[in-house]
């Protein structure tokens, strides 16, 4: 791709990194940007800025959150002797928008995935491990996706966890083999937290 510019094509090249954002996609977002305002290109990139300097993991469940502690945690409408164990912020938002579940969660930052050199102690399982070892959690679901690294993690926070003697189920297997959480639909999604299965059993089947 030919640029007129070395400016134009220094920040096509940084829109490129995105995920999902060829080069095609990102000269059309920039020359966009460059048909505004300066008002709103410079309100696009503080907002990026004041997003990447001031956003927080709540330090319970490790969401993404504007505070210490994410609404989710603090509501007083939450079940908390229930957590929801996730791999990241989409998957909470991708459970929140199903209106099916109403405990809170605990988000992993990632799986267990040895061919990219993730293992354990990459990921918050210790957090998880704390939560639960205080004795006021009456079940743990393990909602990750149903792929081999959401399947390696699985098998890895069961054996954490079996030892303090409360239910530990999964979500139902209406999600195909190798699909992804966030991108399932929320009736499928829904539908899956609700019959949700103990882990032992879903994994004799």
């Amino acid at each position: 791709m030919n640029f007129s510019s070395k400016l134009l094509e220094d920040a096509v090249n940084e829109f490129s990194k995105l995920p999902g954002v060829g080069k095609k996609t990102a000269l059309r977002l920039v020359l966009h940007l460059l048909n505004k305002e300066q008002e709103e290109v410079n309100q696009f990139g503080n907002t990026l800025i004041k997003l990447k300097q001031q956003i927080k993991n709540c330090t319970i469940c490790r969401n993404i959150s504007d505070y210490d502690i994410c609404e989710i945690c603090t509501s007083q409408k939450r079940d908390k002797k229930t957590i929801c164990v996730v791999e990241d912020t989409r998957d909470v938002m991708a459970i929140e928008n199903t209106s099916q579940y109403f405990g809170v969660y605990h988000v992993l930052g990632g799986l267990i995935s040895p061919m990219d050199g993730i293992g354990p102690a990459d990921l918050f399982i210790d957090g998880l491990v704390m939560r639960v070892a205080k004795g006021e959690i009456q079940e743990v679901i393990l909602a990750l996706s149903p792929n081999m690294e959401g399947d390696t993690t699985l098998f890895y926070l069961f054996k954490k966890l079996k030892d303090f003697n409360i239910p530990i189920t999964t979500i139902a297997r209406g999600i195909a083999f190798g699909g992804e959480l966030e991108y399932t639909d929320e009736i499928t999604l829904g539908r899956s937290i609700i019959t949700r299965v103990p882990y032992e059993t879903a994994m004799m089947k």
